[in-house]
């Protein structure tokens, strides 16, 4: 993994303390609140040499805190736009054979548990469910290619969950509509309706929605009923029921079926026994809420989730239930593997603005400047990690990922091992190969040139800024060598450990020191639509007895 990232605060002593909790943790994204970063505060990475200040807006930093991805006028990946609300669902998968699963009367004793004396109300709970559905959609189908979202409501809490979620998916960059045939005639039914009136949301009457629903959404929400129904569908969603039916069966195959997502149940199932008729439809994800029905054993979808991360132990205790465990900060947890994808069919269609040669810099490492705080404004995780590419006397390459530890006219400087492979093939070519990519930018940028370690100034004063444990590491870890087991990296930490446990300075081996590489050339990437990318290539010449950068635009 790369090494821990520094971050300098400059001319703020309390920030300066707050230095051990900035370094590498497994979100970075949490690095750069306003609750710990004034808007005056420059944020710096830190050659120790002659430093850039990268200084972001507070207003971008607020919206980051605030779980929204900041506005700076790029799309393309959903999934990166909720990075700050929850993390990738995908990062746990639960097997479906090794959780619980709850009958009608476990469902409806734990909701009057839930809104008794455990304090919850009914607008929490319809809130919590919503915005778990939204998250759900959000993390598998994307605004870019599945933007109108259809919510179809019934007049109880399902419905109520489904308006929650229109409005969550409307804050998150879809287009909702919303088809509420029976309202519910209840001040907490009607707020939501207001909500979303309030956005410009549209609401359909059943005359107003088209014959063919394939052709006008990209996704059917389905919330028209939950755990609590029973009985045969009445009109008008008896007739709704049969459109959902109806789409899974088209003989068109050219025409693309809308996403179809059930919130908790799918509408016409029987809570425990599933599609007993077998002439149900059959939704594409399940959101099973608080934990899986027993009809979700019979959900034969490629997306089965579970939201609702706000089950108390109490509950979890009572009844026995076996729940995955939510990863990072998301609201929704995947259940069983994901679909299989064909590699070759995996694509984006990148929006961006254009990259144009009049509105970049002259100066290519003033539009890195630039685009690197774009990167630290919209809180991706790690900007300064980056690809190095070298290649030894053998002429085969090699590449991994390390962290930029500071840059400036004269060069990109990181740290490591000097005998490592990367060293030791450094030492047989000194020329590398650097790559940044911020995907959720839509951006890359590559830097080629020489390398040569810094000096010993530089590299004595920067490993005595990392954190104890990690200068031991370096000790500790003879890289690239073959060890016999992990066992032996923990005991000789141990024994150094030990050794300097009385706070005495730890020396830094002569094994380890940065390099710095001085770029011989720039290439700055913006992706755009139909692979027609923006390829910007600085390169150096001498003009007048001075070295300038002249620009030129690649063929993607």
């Amino acid at each position: 993994m790369p090494q821990n990232s520094v971050v300098n605060y400059h001319n703020n002593s309390e920030l300066y303390k707050m230095l051990p909790l900035l370094r590498k943790a497994k979100r970075m994204s949490c690095l750069l609140t306003p609750i710990l970063l004034p808007s005056s505060a420059p944020i710096s990475v830190h050659n120790f040499n002659a430093t850039r200040s990268l200084t972001t807006s507070h207003h971008l930093l607020l919206s980051r805190f605030l779980g929204l991805r900041p506005k700076i006028g790029f799309s393309g990946k959903s999934r990166g736009s909720l990075r700050g609300m929850a993390t990738k669902m995908d990062s746990v998968q639960q097997n479906p054979e090794s959780i619980s699963y709850l009958n009608q009367q476990e469902a409806a004793e734990i909701d009057e548990i839930l809104m008794g004396h455990l304090g919850f109300s009914v607008d929490q709970l319809m809130e919590l469910a919503g915005l778990s559905v939204a998250t759900a959609i959000a993390e598998v189908y994307r605004p870019s290619e599945f933007s109108r979202v259809l919510t179809i409501c019934g007049p109880g809490n399902n419905g109520g969950d489904g308006l929650v979620a229109a409005r969550h998916l409307y804050h998150f960059g879809y287009k909702p509509f919303i088809c509420y045939p029976k309202r519910t005639a209840k001040p907490l039914y009607n707020g939501l309706v207001t909500q979303l009136e309030s956005l410009s949301v549209p609401f359909l009457s059943l005359e107003d929605l088209p014959k063919d629903l394939s052709n006008s959404f990209d996704i059917l929400v389905d919330a028209m009923f939950g755990f609590s129904f029973h009985g045969s569908p009445r009109p008008p969603f008896d007739d709704l029921i049969q459109r959902l039916v109806g789409l899974k069966i088209s003989d068109d195959k050219h025409q693309k079926s809308p996403a179809i997502v059930s919130i908790d149940i799918p509408s016409g199932w029987h809570v425990e026994e599933g599609d007993l008729s077998g002439e149900g439809f059959k939704p594409d994800m399940l959101v099973s809420l608080t934990a899986p029905k027993l009809c979700a054993k019979r959900f034969s979808g490629p997306h089965h989730i579970l939201g609702g991360r706000f089950v108390p132990p109490s509950i979890k205790n009572k009844f026995h239930l076996q729940l995955p465990a939510y990863p990072g900060t998301s609201m929704c947890v995947r259940i069983g593997k994901p679909p299989k994808i064909d590699i070759s069919s995996m694509r984006e269609n990148y929006i961006s603005p254009a990259l144009l040669e009049e509105e970049v810099a002259a100066d290519p490492f003033d539009q890195f400047q630039k685009w690197f705080d774009d990167a630290m404004a919209a809180g991706l995780k790690e900007p300064n990690a980056m690809a190095l590419s070298t290649t030894g006397k053998d002429g085969k390459p090699s590449s991994r990922i390390v962290l930029l530890k500071g840059f400036d006219k004269d060069g990109f400087v990181w740290y490591t091992n000097y005998e490592g492979s990367k060293g030791q093939q450094i030492a047989e070519n000194p020329r590398a190969a650097l790559l940044f990519y911020w995907d959720d930018l839509n951006r890359q940028v590559r830097i080629e040139g020489p390398v040569q370690k810094v000096s010993d100034e530089e590299s004595e004063q920067y490993f005595h800024s990392r954190p104890r444990g990690s200068q031991l590491g370096a000790i500790v870890s003879k890289q690239s060598t073959v060890i016999p087991g992990r066992n032996f990296l923990i005991d000789e930490y141990k024994q150094l450990e030990a050794k300097y446990s009385d706070g005495s300075l730890i020396p830094k081996p002569k094994h380890w020191g940065g390099y710095r590489l001085k770029p011989e050339m720039f290439e700055f990437w913006q992706g755009q639509q139909s692979r027609l990318h923006d390829r910007l290539c600085y390169v150096p010449e001498t003009v007048d007895g001075r070295r300038v950068w002249r620009i030129e635009r690649l063929a993607p």
